[in-house]
């Protein structure tokens, strides 16, 4: 398997084009700072650059309520520990402008001093490349990822990245063992990569295309509200969150892909906090969201881990900063919405409501409707409406997302409005988990005092998210049904209040019932379908979810035991096992077949062994039937076919908490080592369906090479402990 790696890690390079400077920008028609309102106090690209960055940079940084009608402000990373040390003056003096001196101080941090790029991989509008004058932070490349390059930007040239975070492994090697892996392009490109993802560099272009179509580019953070925990937070927006480039895919010019840093330092979002974000954090990030699309579950994507070893980060305890480069076609949220159009009447203590901005509201929402979302109902030039179908589109696509966590038994943590992608993506992971003893009321988050978001209740989350979208576009929506046509520019302006909730109420009562329809049977049917794929079942069935589903689930809810090794020991499973003229043979194989289900049970001891098997029985019996049911579509080898198709969908490999904190504190420890293991892990997350420590064999595990042991304990469900562990949002 590693020898695999690598060499895909080889292909990969010979296919890649160019340094991360030389990726091309799409047109401008598909760049989002381009199309919706900046803060007015970085009013453009160029602004930002030529005036912001150098004589009042703290603008970016100062925690402050947006005007109602910005949708973004620009925004250049800076990870630096918050509050700001500033330093006196070296050789001492008397500042008279205290103001001045500290605005000189940050401009003295900020990517002010441009470096050309090599006319080659230029882009157009020509991006520059800009560091700071007196910033030389530490930052090392701890973890890339090769699924993501190979799917959203393939064009992208690492040079010797893969190379320098060496062999994925697990298991200590001597130094005779470890593999030797050619350096494959120029350790610049490499550095380069590092300097731009970690936000010591930044790309930004302050001039204009040839056309003059474009007003530069520079990075960005978007405003959003939101209700968390159920309450009304006003803005939020990306507090420690910077958009720093985007770039259309090679194959498919109209979908682009945005890079995103996370945990780069403060933006106009970030109220009291650092902006930065800690090692243990980003590394449960980086893992997951790559572990979701090799499940198939909608997700954001990681590209990159950049450690900053010499700056501490104080959460619970001290801990240092790492920057993460996650990847989307976008990062908006229903948020973002709410922000334009926030709930009326909504008592607030904090400060951090804006009024409504309903223009604001019809740009953004034009915006994701053709550019993000591409709804195919809309015929846009005709000026056709389009707020309903953005609602039931969202809709739509969160449904699908929540089927699949409810089917492989993933818990966000967090479903928070303004943590509710409108592209259906899971985004935002912080105290997330997989299922372990399957419990249908676990809360994986600890600060979820009363589990809001616990397992069973995620449907009725998003349900309550796509109400607050509703809730949000719903004056819009009104309008239009008045007008049987898009609202233009200036729709609302000079609009009474009463006429504002008279549209209210009329887009809401348009759908409401129709949102939820689609919320309710698109679930139901994106879960059938894929407990179905998990069970191996190929043809659909009204009773599935009452006699199969169902009593599936509740047998590992009584007696305790594992969802995920669960589902895979019944990849095993054959109806011949239960034939009436069972020979003694093939009654020792259905013995030996609940046995390994019973070894689902962490505790083993307190199983009641007697009423499991009886409730095993009875629940196999209607699922050999169900099989023998559909033999006629499968080949005349039906057990062996079946099995295969059940391991495609059951993971072996699962990205436990315990196996999150094991890799987490080995990267900690020793970042060395510690990049092999999360290299390694890695590589698991994205194969998890293949036969890790040599599954298939009954070897025992004390006559295993030392990394196939490693690679089984890996597959296991650790310590009892360790067992439903939650976590906390700073997580």
């Amino acid at each position: 398997m590693r020898a695999l790696f690598l060499r895909s890690m080889t292909t990969m390079s010979k296919t890649s084009k160019v340094p991360i400077s030389g990726l091309p920008l799409p047109p401008s028609s598909q760049i989002i700072t381009n199309n919706l309102t900046p803060d007015p106090n970085t009013p453009s690209a160029a602004g930002f650059i030529k005036e912001v960055l150098l004589d009042k940079p703290s603008i970016q940084r100062r925690a402050r309520l947006l005007p109602s009608q910005a949708h973004f402000a620009y925004v250049s990373p800076l990870p630096l520990p918050f509050p700001y040390e500033i330093t006196a003056p070296d050789p001492p003096e008397v500042v008279e402008d205290k103001a001045a001196y500290i605005e000189k101080w940050l401009s003295d941090r900020e990517a002010v001093i441009s470096q050309s790029i090599p006319a080659d991989t230029q882009t157009t509008p020509v991006l520059q490349k800009y560091h700071a004058k007196s910033r030389d932070d530490k930052r090392e490349l701890i973890g890339l990822s090769e699924t993501c390059l190979r799917d959203c930007i393939p064009h992208l040239d690492v040079g010797d990245a893969f190379a320098t975070l060496g062999s994925p492994a697990l298991a200590p090697e001597d130094e005779e063992g470890v593999d030797s892996v050619p350096v494959e392009g120029p350790g610049a490109i490499r550095q380069e990569l590092i300097d731009v993802l970690s936000g010591h560099s930044v790309l930004m272009s302050a001039d204009s295309n040839a056309n003059n179509e474009s007003p530069g580019f520079a990075p960005w953070s978007v405003r959003y509200s939101g209700h968390q925990f159920g309450s009304w937070a006003g803005q939020l927006g990306d507090g420690r969150a910077i958009s720093v480039l985007v770039t259309p895919h090679p194959t498919s010019p109209d979908l682009t892909y945005e890079l995103q840093l996370k945990g780069a330092g403060r933006t106009p979002f970030s109220r009291s906090a650092d902006g930065l974000a800690v090692l243990r954090s980003s590394i449960r990030e980086y893992l997951c969201s790559e572990a979701m699309q090799a499940l198939s579950i909608p997700t954001t994507r990681s590209l990159s881990l950049i450690s900053l070893p010499d700056l501490p980060v104080i959460r619970e305890r001290v801990e240092t900063a790492c920057v993460f480069t996650r990847v989307a076609e976008s990062f908006l949220r229903i948020g973002n919405f709410e922000a334009l159009s926030p709930p009326s009447n909504m008592f607030f203590l904090g400060g951090g409501q804006q009024s409504a901005d309903y223009d604001a509201l019809r740009q953004l929402g034009e915006w994701v409707g053709r550019k993000v979302l591409k709804l195919e109902n809309v015929d846009w030039d005709k000026g056709k409406s389009w707020g309903k179908e953005l609602v039931l589109d969202v809709a739509k696509r969160n449904a699908k997302m929540v089927a699949a966590w409810q089917a492989y038994g993933f818990m966000h943590g967090v479903m928070n409005t303004d943590n509710i992608s409108v592209l259906g993506l899971t985004i935002d992971y912080g105290p997330y988990a997989f299922m372990d003893v399957f419990d249908s009321y676990h809360i994986c988050n600890h600060t979820d005092e009363e589990g809001r978001y616990a397992y069973k209740y995620q449907p009725n989350m998003i349900v309550y998210a796509c109400r607050a979208l509703l809730r949000a576009l719903s004056p819009l929506i009104g309008a239009e049904a008045n007008l049987r046509k898009a609202v233009s520019p200036g729709w609302a302006q000079d609009v009474s209040d009463e006429k504002i909730t008279e549209w209210r109420n009329a887009g809401t009562e348009l759908v409401k019932d129709e949102m939820e329809k689609i919320l309710e049977e698109t679930c139901a049917v994106e879960y059938g379908r894929l407990f179905r794929k998990r069970l191996a079942l190929r043809r659909q069935d009204k009773t599935d979810q009452s006699q199969i589903f169902q009593p599936f689930l509740d047998i590992m809810e009584t007696h305790k035991l594992d969802f995920h090794s669960t589902f895979r020991k019944l990849c095993f499973f054959r109806p011949s096992m239960l034939s009436s003229d069972s020979t003694s043979n093939k009654s020792q194989h259905l013995d030996k077949f609940i046995s390994s289900l019973f070894s689902c049970s962490p505790d083993q001891q307190r199983l009641d062994h007697t009423k499991a098997t009886e409730d095993w029985l009875a629940w196999l019996e209607k699922y050999s039937k169900r099989i023998e049911s559909e033999r006629s579509e499968w080949s005349s080898d039906m057990d062996t076919e079946r099995e295969a198709a059940a391991k495609g969908a059951n993971p072996r490999f699962i990205l436990r908490q315990w196996v999150l904190e094991e890799v987490i504190k080995k990267v900690e420890g020793d970042h060395e080592s510690g990049k092999r293991i999360l290299a390694k892990v890695m590589q698991m997350a994205c194969n998890p369906f293949e036969p890790w420590g040599a599954e298939d064999e009954e070897t025992p595990i004390t006559e295993l090479e030392a990394e196939i042991k490693e690679e089984r304990r890996f597959c296991g469900l650790g310590e009892k402990k360790m067992l439903g562990f939650q976590c906390s949002c700073s997580s």
